[in-house]
């Protein structure tokens, strides 16, 4: 009986596993070139397309589980990955924003299906504005998700991101420390209490988590801030902490109508790996709305 027993517990595994490999969408997997850059893509599903950019010096392989809901929901989910991970190759010294918005313009020329819905999470905000502005025909709409506005309400002292905060954001990356360091830098600055922070230990890209630090201090906030003039998803962490709730009213203060806001709860930085099904849900409803215009 005990044999019999293994071999029908083995046997539901096996089946297990097919069902859930059979049901995992399919990526395509090709290379852009323009001029001595190329980025790897990563590209699923069919339907209107919604290009999601990754968070500081990582993948845009983190938001699989997104990707996956908003393919079954009908769109075409295309991930660019930055310079430094994969395939994705250039020059890493002396970037600006407008070079990573530059990277994403060329992958969004590619697909050559119009002005597409543009997901900025984290630092990825920064190029999705830029390619707003630089690109307004490429964008119908930007989400920007967890993300630092780049500037503090009227009359504060205060800086978009503190230097505890910003320390805690490069030490969760740095593979230099204790895991047992960088697990307490992971829950200060990326994952709401609960949450669990040992999912982002790996995954870290240090030369492009550089050029992307670099390119965010050297480059002027006004450049992106706006988004060009396209319709703009707020969409917060209710636990953020690296885009705390006292900083959640700057980008509708300043920028008005064509900000609208969503928070997550239970959700920090990382938001992602926390609530994909929220996260992908508030993505879908604002894609919907833009396409449809």
């Amino acid at each position: 009986m005990k044999t019999i027993s293994r071999f029908l517990f083995g046997a539901t595994l096996s089946l297990a596993a097919a069902i859930a490999m059979a049901s995992t969408p399919a990526l395509k997997q090709e290379v852009v070139r323009y001029d001595n850059v190329q980025i790897e893509v990563n590209s699923q599903g069919e339907g209107p397309v919604i290009v999601m950019l990754p968070s500081l010096g990582r993948s845009g392989r983190d938001y699989d589980q997104v990707a996956n809901y908003l393919q079954a929901d009908g769109f075409r989910v295309v991930r660019p990955e930055p310079r430094g991970i994969g395939q994705s190759k250039g020059p890493m010294d002396n970037l600006s924003v407008h070079d990573f918005a530059r990277d994403v313009a060329a992958v969004v020329d590619h697909e050559n299906k119009g002005p597409i819905v543009v997901v900025g999470h984290a630092w990825g905000n920064f190029a999705a504005r830029m390619l707003a502005a630089d690109r307004p025909d490429l964008v119908r709409g930007v989400v920007m998700a967890a993300a630092s506005a780049g500037k503090v309400p009227p009359g504060s002292t205060e800086k978009p991101i503190n230097a505890e905060m910003r320390q805690a954001i490069d030490g969760a990356g740095d593979m230099s420390l204790s895991e047992e360091q960088r697990l307490i830098y992971l829950r200060k600055a990326f994952f709401a209490p609960g949450n669990d922070p040992t999912v982002w230990l790996g995954g870290w890209h240090d030369e492009t988590h550089n050029a992307e630090s670099h390119a965010r201090n050297t480059t002027p906030v006004d450049d992106y801030f706006a988004a060009g003039t396209a319709p703009i998803l707020d969409l917060q962490g209710e636990s953020d902490t690296v885009a705390p709730r006292r900083f959640s009213g700057v980008l509708k203060s300043m920028l008005g109508d064509r900000v609208q806001i969503v928070v997550l709860k239970n959700a920090g930085h990382a938001m992602a790996p926390e609530q994909p099904k929220a996260m992908a849900d508030a993505i879908s409803v604002f894609a919907k709305a833009q396409y449809a215009k």
